[in-house]
């Protein structure tokens, strides 16, 4: 099959190349001269097109037809950015751009990648029938981008999948907690942290790219899926296994940071979903992933 990526330098765009390269023709979508395009695997099914979001439309020449359009690619999703409400305004009408190219480049499947951010906080597992109340520009504009993507598709009958993504790890992570956490520990750096108390839900990347993939072949059309482990744990016994992988006498700083007034304390969702549509299953364990993940670090950092 003939598979277009965008943002293909992420986390999740890294791990979804590297699932596919090998039985597919892949198109890597990255931002013109983008730091992180060295990450994207050299291989001979890998077509790596350099192209702005703003200017999807660009690549009807470039790209002959394809099958299915995995849309990952977003601006302002670190930091500040997130509370840019200009920028989040024009993710809505770059994803739309996406869903257009994806009609006339003749892709049967679309997957747009949505937050957990569209929920805004719950003390609760999340599902996709939990309620709506985004609270942030950036979990607004997610939760605008898949509902208007999801009508645009249905006019253009394309199948339209929206996936609700919880916390992911993985090569490639370098701006995330975890990642922040691994570099500190590599260069003997002190890592200040809150005392860890919340409880999340982590998953591999390469999971991820998985349940990205099953969805696009065998999910429901119009159908939102939540993508996690289903696995719940204290954020302070992930940090500690990630510590003692990399070196056991590094002391974290727990404690040294206050929450956030708007902490996220119970992050956890319910897969069943995902796993009665399709065939997913997780086969990564936060040990496994994060042994993988720091070999990442250590020969790219």
């Amino acid at each position: 099959m003939k598979i277009i990526i965008t943002g293909s330098t992420g986390m999740i765009g890294l791990a979804l190349i590297n699932l596919l390269k090998n039985e597919n023709t892949v198109y890597a979508i990255s931002r013109p001269n983008s730091d992180k395009i060295k990450y994207i695997p050299q291989h001979p099914n890998v077509n790596i097109i350099e192209c702005d979001l703003n200017n999807l439309s660009s690549l009807e020449d470039k790209i002959e037809e394809a099958d299915i359009f995995f849309h990952l690619g977003w601006m302002g999703t670190y930091g500040n950015n997130r509370n840019d409400i200009y920028s989040q305004i024009d993710n809505i009408k770059i994803t739309m751009d996406a869903v257009k190219l994806a009609s006339v480049l003749g892709c049967k499947s679309f997957v747009g990648t949505g937050s957990q951010a569209e929920y805004g906080n719950h003390n609760e597992t999340l599902t996709e029938d939990t309620s709506i109340n985004p609270s942030t520009p950036y979990g607004i504009a997610k939760y605008t981008s898949g509902k208007l993507s999801r009508l645009y598709a249905d006019e253009l009958n394309i199948k339209h999948c929206w996936t609700r993504i919880l916390s992911v790890y993985g090569p490639g992570d370098k701006k995330t907690l975890i990642g922040s956490c691994i570099n500190a520990i590599l260069n003997n750096q002190p890592f200040d942290t809150t005392n860890g108390d919340q409880v999340w839900d982590y998953i591999y990347s390469g999971d991820c790219a998985k349940a990205l993939y099953e969805i696009a072949i065998n999910g429901v059309n119009n159908q939102t899926y939540i993508i996690c482990s289903g696995k719940k744990r204290r954020l302070k016994d992930y940090l500690v296994d990630l510590k003692d992988c990399i070196n056991p006498d590094y002391e974290l700083g727990f404690g040294k940071r206050d929450y956030n007034p708007n902490q996220v304390m119970y992050l956890t969702g319910d897969i069943s979903k995902l796993e009665e549509d399709t065939n997913f299953r997780i086969e990564t364990s936060f040990e496994e992933g994060i042994k993988k993940t720091v070999e990442w670090f250590k020969e790219n950092n």
